[in-house]
């Protein structure tokens, strides 16, 4: 399928030519019609997949086609609504690029700058507003915009908008749109159906697409988690980066000032490093992204306000340094790598503490993932990672030592790698050496006690797919 078999007039196909856009994304293939035939829209797909031509090119078509269906003086046709500053830009961007050959002028409004410039766009005219809620506010209370013109509105991150604490925006927006003949497209990597819910208040008999089971993550992605003492975290992603300082990784933190001090503690040991996170300025922020981009920086340490909006090519390699609080923002964290079948790693650092948000990211992904202990950094206490019987000693897996030519045992795991087990997405029916209930047999021995054995020779073994 071509992108001028969805119905794109020229101008758009001309553009796209030039950007180097062949063949369009599974999202972008069913949810462009739609979008040009005027439905209202529900869309979602994993983070990297086209979603923002998916929503932008019906929109330009619109705008580039139709003509303005409110007399008077100009005002906004068209309005996107984002959840961070860099998402706007990014979308900004996008769509300049794809209405190369038209003339729709444009402005990105959002907060932590001055107001001056944007002032001075609204007042020139625009038929196109990328928008942040709380600036837009800003904008709606000092009559510097209008937005009784709008036919088209998109909610670009729809989950995060109407999820984390955007909803009271949302509706003040809401309430200065016109209630009858707009269209409203709202795009996301992840749909709960409380967010479903909400989103049915305010749209019109909206088509459902959803070109992969929620939360679905890139199968280019490796997932690897690296159990580790919380005191040491710093030390192992250390040794991490070190093993190629040229590798681009975006590290993820909880909070802003842990990614100061550990952007700082980067700095220091000879690594590249810059953070980004909502206290710095617009300037700040765009100055690190920048760097980041053009390989100033290797490494940009970041809270979840980069987890969406931050579109780097062929970036190679996440590192949860923290584990997300909610389950979901592992997949638009991880989505920054991966993105248009290329391959990515995302590891994770996972500390006692730790534990127990994993097993909820596990569950939600529905897959194993691989644990490995690396050689120096094995937590003095073995985790408990809560799916071993009571009265055991649980373990983060295990795994059967290959034997050695001649039937000896090796010190090598299994498979390879320094210590690899998995994490399991639930019980299962039906396994080996089970207790009936599809519960995985536990490890019965500590890491150190099968050192210990494994050096005498002998000991229990541990189960390789646990």
């Amino acid at each position: 399928m071509s992108f001028e078999s969805l119905g794109l007039a020229p101008f758009l196909l001309r553009a796209l030519a030039e950007q180097g856009y062949q063949t369009p994304t599974p999202i972008q293939q069913q949810a462009i019609p739609l979008a040009l035939a005027g439905h209202d829209l529900l869309a979602g797909a994993q983070t990297g997949t086209g979603k923002t031509a998916a929503f932008g090119l019906p929109l330009l078509q619109h705008l580039g086609t139709a003509p303005q269906k409110v007399s008077g003086p100009r005002k906004p046709r068209a309005l996107v609504l984002a959840p961070t500053r860099e998402l706007a830009t990014q979308v900004h961007d996008s769509l300049r690029g794809y209405s190369k050959y038209l003339r729709i002028p444009s402005a990105v409004v959002y907060g932590g700058v001055g107001m001056g410039n944007q002032l001075d766009a609204l007042r020139r005219g625009v038929d196109l507003v990328i928008a942040c809620p709380g600036r837009l506010i800003d904008h709606i209370e000092r009559r510097s915009i209008d937005l009784s013109g709008i036919e088209i509105l998109v909610l670009d991150e729809a989950d995060r908008m109407l999820d984390m604490g955007f909803l009271p925006s949302i509706k003040r927006i809401l309430a200065k749109l016109p209630k009858q003949n707009r269209q409203t497209l709202l795009f996301s990597a992840t749909f709960p159906e409380s967010i479903k819910q909400l989103a049915m208040e305010f749209m019109r008999n909206p088509r459902e697409v959803q070109v992969t089971p929620q939360n679905t993550v890139a199968e280019t992605i490796a997932h690897r988690v690296h159990p580790v003492d919380a005191a040491r975290k710093r030390e192992l992603l250390l040794h991490l980066l070190g093993q190629d300082t040229r590798v681009q990784t975006l590290v993820f933190a909880k909070t802003k000032h842990g990614s100061d001090k550990l952007a700082t503690h980067l700095e220091k040991a000879g690594i590249r490093a810059a953070a980004i996170h909502g206290n710095k300025s617009q300037s700040q922020r765009l100055r690190a992204l920048g760097d980041f981009k053009s390989g100033k920086v290797n490494v940009l340490v970041a809270t979840d306000i980069a987890a969406r909006g931050i579109d780097i090519d062929q970036l190679p390699r996440v590192i949860n340094y923290d584990l997300p609080m909610v389950a979901e923002d592992y997949v638009h964290r991880i989505g920054r790598t991966g993105r248009n079948g290329a391959n990515g790693e995302a590891l994770s650092l996972v500390s006692q503490d730790d534990a127990k948000l994993l097993r909820q990211i596990v569950r939600l992904l529905g897959r194993d993932m691989e644990i490995r202990d690396l050689p120096g950094f094995e937590p003095q206490v073995p985790i408990r990672w809560g799916n071993s019987a009571p009265g055991k000693a649980e373990q983060p897996g295990g795994q059967r030592p290959p034997r050695k030519p001649g039937g000896g045992r090796g010190r090598r795991p299994h498979g390879g790698g320094e210590g690899q087990a998995h994490a399991h997405a639930g019980n299962r029916a039906g396994n080996r050496g089970g207790n009936g209930r599809g519960n995985r047999a536990p490890a019965a021995a500590t890491h150190a006690q099968q050192r210990n054995q494994q050096r005498n020779g002998g000991g229990p073994r541990r189960d390789a797919n646990r």
